[in-house]
């Protein structure tokens, strides 16, 4: 299937292009960029990918699936063009400002027939899919409490104006994770800090207190301005706990020049020394990796594209995540905890 993408800043050079590249039964088949800068970034990684001037020309040419990838202000409108051309559309986080903007995307895809998902591509990390794996096989019994940390070294990605913020950032992945994992939230708490830049107040670092409706919590956690990197998992349950300290090995290994193309087989493993740890009555265990894997997000879509079945990450999802964080704001402005209607 032909895919194209539109941008190519820090998400289409990093964390689309090289999956899709890496997936099988697509094809990338043309990027949307318009800076010079931006398209000699093209030529240099995929020269013989067309460059296109808009989305507009992109769907003229002709493509199956689309993956939107440009500033979040600008995505609704290219978001909605997609889908009024009848094209697949894949949405990057956040996937929308609010949840009520997500259920108009919807609604519009659902009118239209056509499949729309969000790139809540951190399913597919590597400490994620063990975990998930540990839960499903009983390993832990019901878990109580989930804390899901992730610090960065990155003010100067810190997105700002009033459809940025660290929270509609990395809160989407983190909180789409909890979901995931523990399934839907029925109250929220949220604290957040905020700094001063040139677009505006912007909400920097953040922490969650999230309840589950089937009775767990979690607690979710993400700052860029602190000069701390730091990425934790910690889960306690009936049957013990599990802890994992993990590097991000997918973003570090693309970061380092690295294709997942280039070395499947092996590609998003954590080294044997950032293994996680199962703790029980019988001791302690290091749980061997599971593969990290963005490119399994996007032949996922593309199966679902065609056969007609629900993609990886849903519209649905999306707005479960997107009236979380829409809770998290009106809890950390007035000082209480609110329930998700």
């Amino acid at each position: 299937m032909k895919i194209g993408i539109v941008g190519y800043g820090t998400g289409g050079k990093n964390f689309h292009a090289p999956f899709i590249e890496a997936a099988q039964g697509l094809e990338l088949a043309g990027i949307v960029a318009r800076a010079p800068a931006t398209i000699a970034k093209v030529k240099a990684d995929f020269p013989d990918v067309p460059i296109y001037a808009s989305l507009t020309a992109m769907l003229a040419a002709g493509i199956d699936i689309v993956t939107i990838t440009t500033p979040p202000q600008t995505r609704r409108e290219l978001v909605l063009e997609a889908i009024a051309a009848g094209v697949a559309v894949i949405a990057d986080k956040p996937f929308a400002p609010d949840a009520k903007t997500g259920r108009e995307l919807a609604a519009a895809a659902a009118a239209k027939g056509v499949v729309l998902g969000a790139y809540h591509n951190r399913r597919f990390d590597a400490d994620l899919q063990t975990l998930k794996q540990l839960i499903e096989q009983q390993r832990l019994g019901r878990v109580w409490r989930l804390h899901n940390r992730m610090d960065l070294d990155e003010p100067q990605t810190l997105e700002g104006g009033p459809t940025g913020g660290l929270l509609r950032d990395m809160g989407s992945h983190l909180v789409d994770q909890a979901i995931w994992l523990l399934g839907p939230v029925k109250r929220v708490y949220a604290q957040l800090d905020h700094v001063e830049v040139a677009e505006g107040t912007t909400d920097a670092s953040f922490v969650l207190t999230l309840t589950h409706q089937n009775g767990s919590h979690s607690h979710v956690s993400s700052s860029k301005i602190n000069h701390l990197i730091a990425r934790e998992l910690r889960v306690y349950a009936e049957k013990g706990s599990f802890t994992s300290y993990g590097t991000d090995v997918q973003a570090q290994a693309i970061f380092a020049g690295k294709r997942p193309a280039d070395d499947l087989a092996s590609w998003g493993y954590e080294a044997e020394a950032n293994w996680g740890t199962l703790n029980t009555e019988q001791g302690s265990e290091r749980v061997p990796s599971a593969q990290g894997a963005y490119h399994a997000y996007y032949e996922a879509f593309a199966e679902a594209v065609r056969q007609g079945t629900p993609p990886p990450v849903t519209a649905e999802q999306a707005i479960e995540v997107l009236a979380v964080l829409d809770a998290a704001f009106i809890s950390a402005r007035e000082n209480r905890v609110v329930d998700i209607s």
